[in-house]
């Protein structure tokens, strides 16, 4: 529930996320196959240092 209001949130803002260059979309006659790797890299990096961050102020 949370990530899919943080995506909602995000679309209301027009974040380009999903759009960014490198996202693939591939459409075709009655069928389309979308994979949006780039913003999966930029999220997974995103989520990495909040998860540090998170880490190191807890551990103190």
């Amino acid at each position: 529930m949370v990530l899919g209001g943080m995506l909602w949130l995000v679309g209301r803002f027009s974040l380009p996320l999903g759009r960014l260059p490198g996202d693939i979309f591939i459409q075709r006659d009655g069928s389309s196959f979308y994979f949006p790797i780039t913003t999966m890299i930029l999220l997974s990096l995103v989520l990495t240092v909040v998860a540090n961050l998170i880490g190191r102020f807890f551990n103190r």
